[in-house]
This record gives structure tokens, C-alpha cells and sequence, in this order.
């Protein structure tokens, strides 16, 4: 090499690219990193332990309660409506509406409440907003919300969903 040699021009060397190219993908990775974790929340995180805690107490003892009431029933899903039959030990259920919370195992977006009202002793009808389909848990509460029988069931069905109070479990 000479003196008279032209050197190119510095974004034309390969050692500048090569040494360079690391550290900015580094803090390219670190600004997307950082943009999508202040964007998205968490929503399965909680900060209050011992709410938590005795919200699970209180689920248990409305588990119970419906174990107790001896409830059973079942839920048919007909496009976009639902009919619900409800029997308790005694007999044919008798609140004046009930209230099933659908629980997508997912998406949160995309979890939905249908209110039920009385047609007849132990007979309940609603609205679904949309067809539904896949996986869902349910939570059916009476008005008073003292009791509650939750489960899991896939839709469409194409027959009747029994629901059933079971006993309730710690875990």
C-alpha cells in the first residue's frame, strides 16, 4: 500500500459494519422490547396476595352452598339463544334471574355474561350478543350470589350441557 492509495470512505469499510452491527441490534431489540412491555398490561399478575386469598375462601364456600342446594341442570345453546333448566333437592329452582359468566381460556376479550330470566319454575332463558364457539368455563350464580356452579364445556354442543354442583376443591 502507498500513500497515494484513495481510502473509501468510513460506511464503506467492512471492520466499522462489523464492529457496529452487535450494539445496534442490541438496543434495536431493547427499544421493541421495551415498547411492547409498556404497551401490553398483565393481566394474570396481582399485587394484593391476601385479597386473592380470601376471594378463594369465599369461592369455596359458594361451592359448597351449591353443593349443599343439591343444583344440577342444563344449558342448551341454540345460535344465538339459551335456555337453562335448574333443579335444586327440592325441586324446580325458583330465583327470579340468574347470571352465567363465560370465561374464554385465553383471550379475557372475549369473556361474556349472560343473564338468565325466569320463565317458568326451574326454566331460565337468554341472549347470547354473538355465536360463540371452542372452549369455555362457566360460573352460574344465583342473584344473591351465595352459591355457584362452575365447570368447563365446548360449543357448539349438540346436545344438552349438564351442569352440575361439585364439591369444591383447594389448590
Amino acid at each position: 500500500m502507498t500513500d497515494n492509495t484513495p481510502v473509501a470512505p468510513w460506511y464503506r469499510q467492512p471492520w466499522f459494519w462489523f464492529l457496529t452491527i452487535f450494539p445496534i441490534a442490541a438496543i434495536i431489540s431493547g427499544i421493541t422490547i421495551l415498547t411492547v412491555g409498556s404497551i401490553l398490561s398483565p393481566s394474570m399478575v396481582t399485587d394484593d396476595y391476601s385479597r386473592e386469598g380470601r376471594g378463594i375462601n369465599m369461592a369455596i364456600a359458594r361451592d359448597q352452598k351449591a353443593l349443599d342446594l343439591g343444583l344440577k341442570g342444563g344449558l342448551t345453546v341454540d345460535e344465538r339463544s339459551a335456555r337453562l333448566t335448574l333443579e335444586t333437592k327440592e325441586g324446580a329452582a325458583d330465583y327470579p334471574y340468574l347470571v352465567l359468566n363465560l370465561y374464554h381460556p385465553t383471550m379475557s376479550e372475549r369473556d361474556r355474561t349472560i343473564q338468565f330470566r325466569r320463565m317458568a319454575a326451574g326454566e331460565y332463558t337468554g341472549n347470547l350478543i354473538e355465536d360463540m364457539d371452542g372452549r369455555w368455563y362457566y360460573d352460574l350464580q344465583g342473584p344473591d350470589n351465595d352459591w355457584r356452579v362452575k365447570g368447563e364445556f365446548w360449543l357448539p354442543a349438540s346436545d344438552k350441557i349438564a351442569l352440575k354442583a361439585t364439591s369444591p376443591t383447594q389448590g
